[in-house]
């Protein structure tokens, strides 16, 4: 079950959710969810590689890459945010579980 997290832009001060843990929207989806979060490039490299392995396996490599997405999609987009210069503003618990659950510190 993902958790979400506050984060701000620490220049502009615009707000977005950060989310860690399995996504099950991303196992049900794919790709969608990254739609929703604006996230155009990711949405594309992944439907890109989704419809190359469907095709070189019949279709079934897309339910194996669909629940490997689900593990590593929440992760993988926070990290971003905190590389685009977000920072946490959240309670200092969820914080902290959300930096032991990223491996930043």
């Amino acid at each position: 079950m993902a958790t979400q997290v506050r984060l701000r832009h620490k220049d502009t001060g615009i707000e977005k959710e950060g989310f860690y843990g399995f996504s099950w929207t991303a196992l049900f989806f794919g790709a969608i969810p990254c739609l929703f979060r604006m996230d155009f490039i990711t949405f594309i490299g992944f439907f890109v590689v989704q419809c190359i392995i469907g095709a070189c396996t019949l279709g079934i490599g897309v339910f194996v890459t669909s629940l490997v997405w689900a593990f590593i999609y929440n992760k993988y987009y926070t990290r971003k945010l905190l590389e685009k210069g977000y920072v946490f503003d959240d309670s200092p618990e969820r914080v902290a579980a959300a930096k032991v659950a990223l491996g930043v510190s």
